[in-house]
C-alpha cells in the first residue's frame, strides 16, 4: 500500500501527536556531496537575491581569520529542518506514509487488530476516512508500527521501505525530493568547516537510517524525536536493543533548542526551518553573540512544488504552517524568508 493523502481533514497537531510516539511518527541518487557547485559558485541553484547573499556573506565572515566575526571551527554549527526544509513535506509527512504502509504486516502477525479501529480503517485504504482519524488513533498506529522489534530490524525496515516509496505526484522516490538548493547550502557549509546537524520533529531513528548517503549528514548529527530502547539478550545470550513505547525527546517547538543543547552542546550558528515547529530554533539560534544566520523556508511555488502558507496570502494548510506572524517575526528579527519562487532556480536535481 502507498497511499497518497490529501493534507486536508489531517492535522499538524494530529501528526505531531502521533509523532511524539514514533521514533517520534537504490542508489538511484548521486551521493549528496557530488550534488553541489563549485568553488566560484558553490550555490548553482539560487537565484541572485537576499537569501543567498546573506549565505554566502555568512560564510565569508565567520571563516576569515581576519574578520570580526570569525568563528572559530568548533563552533561551527548548523542546524537543519528536515520535513519542508530539505525535502518534501506535502500531502503527508514521509514518516506517516512508513508507519501506514506498515499497517498490513502488523494486522498479519496479530489478525485480531483487523477488525480494531483505526487499523480496519486503515485497511481500506480509503483516504478520505484516514485523514479524519483522531490524534489519538494515530498514536494507536505509531505503538504498533514503530514500537516491539529491536532497532536492527527496525532499520532495516526503513532501509527495505525508502528504497522503493514512491510520491503520488512524481512518482519518485522520496529522497529524490530532496531540495537541490538545499544540498548545496549543506555542501557549501561543510566545505568550510562547519558541522551540518538534521533536527527534525520526525522520528530521530528514522532519518538516521538514510541521513548520511541521501544528505551527507552522519547518523550521529541527527536529532530527532525518539523513543526509549530497552536492553536484553535473545535466547543464545545475544544483546540487542527493543525498541519501546517511552518518549524521550519530542523534538519539535520548543523541544528542538532543548534537544540541541542535550545532544549538540553548542547553540547552532546558523538555523534553517520552514514553519512553526522551528520557531523556537531560530530564535535561540539568532539570540547567541556575534554573526548569526536563521531563514526560514516560504512554499510559494504551486507549479514546481506546493504553495500553502498561510502567510502573504498563501493557502491555508495544516501540514507546515507558515502563519502571517512568523513571517513578520522573521521580518522583525533579521531572519531571512527563502522563497522558493523566486530564489530557486530549480527545486529538485532531476529538473
Amino acid at each position: 500500500m502507498k497511499p497518497d493523502f490529501p493534507s486536508r481533514g489531517m492535522s499538524r497537531r494530529s501528526l505531531l501527536a502521533a509523532w511524539a510516539v514514533l521514533p517520534a511518527l537504490s542508489g538511484l541518487l548521486r551521493p549528496a556531496s557530488a550534488q553541489a557547485g563549485d568553488a566560484t559558485n558553490p550555490l548553482p541553484s539560487w537565484n541572485d537575491g537576499p537569501a543567498k547573499k546573506a549565505i554566502l556573506d555568512f560564510i565569508r565572515v565567520t571563516t576569515d581569520p581576519a574578520s570580526k566575526d570569525f568563528v572559530p571551527p568548533e563552533e561551527r554549527i548548523a542546524t537543519f529542518d528536515q520535513d519542508g526544509t530539505l525535502w518534501v513535506e506535502q500531502p503527508i509527512y514521509a514518516q506517516v506514509i512508513f508507519c501506514l504502509d506498515r499497517v498490513p504486516a502488523v494486522v498479519k502477525a496479530k489478525p485480531e487488530l483487523a477488525g480494531i479501529e483505526p487499523f480496519k480503517t486503515v485497511l481500506t485504504g480509503d483516504f478520505e476516512k484516514i485523514g479524519k482519524l483522531s490524534p489519538h488513533d494515530f498514536e494507536k498506529i505509531a505503538m504498533a508500527t514503530l514500537t516491539g522489534m529491536d532497532v536492527d530490524t527496525f532499520q532495516a525496515d526503513v532501509k527495505a521501505w525508502i528504497a522503493e516509496a514512491r510520491d503520488h505526484r512524481w512518482k519518485r522516490l522520496h529522497t529524490e525530493l530532496t531540495y537541490q538548493p538545499m544540498q548545496e547550502v549543506l555542501t557549501f557549509f561543510r566545505a568550510n568547516g562547519y558541522k551540518t546537524f538534521i533536527v527534525t520533529g520526525g522520528g530521530q531513528d528514522f532519518v538516521r537510517v538514510y541521513s548520511e548517503r541521501i544528505y551527507g549528514v552522519p547518523r550521529e548529527n541527527v536529532v530527532g524525536s525518539a523513543l526509549g530502547t530497552k536492553f536484553g539478550y535473545d535466547r543464545n545470550g545475544k544483546p540487542f536493543l527493543t525498541k519501546e513505547p517511552k518518549l524521550l525527546l519530542n523534538d519539535n517547538n520548543a523541544g528542538k533548542p532543548e534537544s540541541i543543547h542535550l545532544e549538540i552542546g553548542r547553540r547552532p550558528r546558523a538555523a534553517f526551518g520552514n514553519s512553526t515547529g522551528d520557531r523556537q530554533m531560530l530564535e535561540y539560534t539568532k539570540a547567541g553573540d556575534g554573526a548569526r544566520l536563521s531563514m526560514i523556508v516560504l512554499h510559494d511555488d504551486g507549479k514546481r512544488e506546493y504553495a500553502y502558507g498561510p502567510a502573504q496570502g498563501l493557502p491555508e494548510t495544516r501540514i507546515g504552517t507558515f502563519p502571517q506572524t512568523l513571517y513578520d517575526e522573521a521580518k522583525k528579527d533579521g531572519w531571512f524568508v527563502i522563497s522558493m519562487k523566486d530564489d530557486w532556480k530549480r527545486i529538485f536535481a532531476f529538473e
